[in-house]
């Protein structure tokens, strides 16, 4: 397969999804696509204006009645056909994922595609599953119960990291739901979330119900989350950006759901296994070369493993294959863009004046947007490469003596996404798994997520869930229905306003 032709030939008619066919933008301004491999374009498309936002929240208002007013049945069987539709596409979806993010083609096909199958066929499944709480008598008088409706149009903004599982993790709960939705994917990497709807539309889920706007985020993004016509916003990105969407979405009293920031602790006990242990962090904190939100930023190492535990890592680091994505033997491709590579490099330069840099911390002489994997010890618990979101291959070691020391460093951040503890003590598993705020702790791993389990944040790194049963009720409203059962005009609490006993 030429793998550099897909977005030149899938997309000249445009990078907007819009009542099921593609079309052009008009913003009157262009955007290019670039492989962050090679520097090489990808494709050139015109951004989403206003305009186009519009068009794409009154299509999925339009086909709102229709796909509501479907049964749960009908909603399944059209998302099994879509999951199917997405398996016989795999291929496609992880070259052209590879493409737009440089990231390695075992990972896409491995990882990426296979977990937005597998997500998409959990909500197929799950879309017939939608239920209120059982009926009953609860005031003697009446019968109540209560019903799961769909929100209504959902607007979705979605981050540059892992393009077809955020739209996945957006698209799926929502219209398994009986919303209709209109996704903007950030404009770095559109294609295949663009590839996702159209999949959507050819497995017969009706037109309007998924949308695609690809533009800025001060213009598409920011219409879209104030638009008066979107009952929900669902924001993945930055913190700072969510604030600000969160200030939006409050003006118009949306429903909000916010997966943020992160700055994963990887807590090792002096009783791990050492060589799971360091397996776990080189692996845990080099996933899509850093730039995921759970990845494994900061190691907490008990010192009678600590010398040991950075030996390891770094000699295992230096065995990494930096190379072309679409090699099979790959294992780290390139950070998303230039500027991505240089925030990430300033990172590490700026820490070199209060910490060592153990091995990385340098570009390679190449055309793309490559950085070797780093790793930092002798930083204070409050400088900036132990606080901040780096998003690139860079992991910070620190010792600590007691329990009570470790699981109070993991907790010393604003944020609480992710976190792993490594330990063969039950006892220690399970206060780290009580203690840490953090949306996920892992026991002797991190990284793994599962369709059927919720991802979402504490504090800084948002609220609300992605995947699972508990994302499918995020995009739900909830209706208390009472039945009076007296057949009685004169009821008795009428007396409080008029009468007496």
């Amino acid at each position: 397969m030429d793998n550099r032709f897909q977005g030149l030939d899938r997309f000249a008619a445009g990078a907007q999804y819009i009542g099921g066919r593609l079309r052009p933008g008009t913003s009157g301004r262009g955007h290019t696509v670039v492989d962050p491999a090679t520097g090489e374009k990808v494709l050139d498309y015109e951004l989403a204006s206003t305009a186009d936002v519009d068009a794409a929240v009154a299509a999925a208002r339009d086909a709102l009645p229709g796909w509501a007013g479907a049964t749960p049945g009908e909603r399944s069987d059209a998302m099994h056909r879509f999951a199917a539709l997405l398996g016989e596409r795999a291929e496609d979806l992880a070259h052209a994922e590879s493409l737009q993010c440089g990231k390695p083609i075992k990972l896409t096909r491995e990882f990426d595609v296979p977990g937005s199958v597998d997500n998409t066929a959990f909500f197929a499944g799950a879309a017939r599953h939608l239920q209120g709480q059982s009926a009953g008598e609860y005031s003697g008088d009446h019968t109540s119960y209560v019903r799961r409706e769909p929100i209504g149009v959902v607007g979705s903004i979605a981050p540059w990291n892992y393009p077809l599982q955020m739209a996945a993790w957006k698209v799926l709960p929502a219209i398994a739901a009986g919303n209709t939705i209109v996704l903007k994917p950030a404009e770095l990497t559109p294609l295949t979330s663009l590839m996702f709807a159209q999949a959507a539309t050819d497995a017969g889920i009706p037109d309007g119900v998924v949308n695609i706007v690809t533009g800025a985020g001060r213009d598409a993004g920011e219409h879209l989350v104030g638009h008066p016509d979107v009952a929900m916003t669902s924001f993945t990105g930055s913190t700072a950006v969510g604030k600000r969407v969160a200030e939006i979405a409050t003006s118009t009293v949306k429903r909000l759901h916010l997966e943020l920031g992160g700055k994963a602790p990887f807590v090792v006990f002096d009783d791990a296994d050492l060589e799971a242990a360091v397996h776990g962090a080189v692996a845990g904190s080099l996933i899509n070369t850093g730039q995921d939100c759970t990845a494994a930023t900061r190691a907490y190492v008990q010192r009678p493993l600590y010398d040991a535990f950075v030996s390891g890592v770094a000699d295992l680091m230096a065995t990494i294959r930096i190379g072309d994505p679409f090699q099979e033997d790959t294992d780290l491709g390139p950070l998303i863009s230039h500027a991505q590579r240089d925030r990430v490099a300033a990172f590490v330069d700026r820490a070199r004046a209060y910490a060592t840099v153990v091995t990385g911390g340098v570009a390679p002489h190449n055309d793309g947007a490559y950085y070797r994997p780093t790793l930092i010890t002798g930083a204070a618990q409050d400088s900036e490469i132990v606080q901040a979101e780096i998003f690139g291959p860079v992991l910070v070691v620190l010792p600590f003596d007691s329990d009570d020391e470790g699981l109070a460093l993991a907790n010393d951040t604003p944020y609480g996404l992710a976190a792993s503890a490594w330990t063969r003590d039950v006892y220690r598993a399970g206060r780290a798994t009580r203690e840490i705020k953090a949306g996920c702790v892992w026991i002797n791993d991190h990284i793994p997520i599962i369709s059927e389990m919720p991802h979402g944040g504490y504090q800084a790194s948002g609220f609300g869930k992605d995947m699972s049963a508990y994302s499918f009720e995020e995009y739900t409203q909830v209706k208390h229905v009472m039945y009076d059962n007296t057949a009685v005009a004169r009821k008795e609490w009428h007396r409080t306003i008029f009468g007496d006993r």
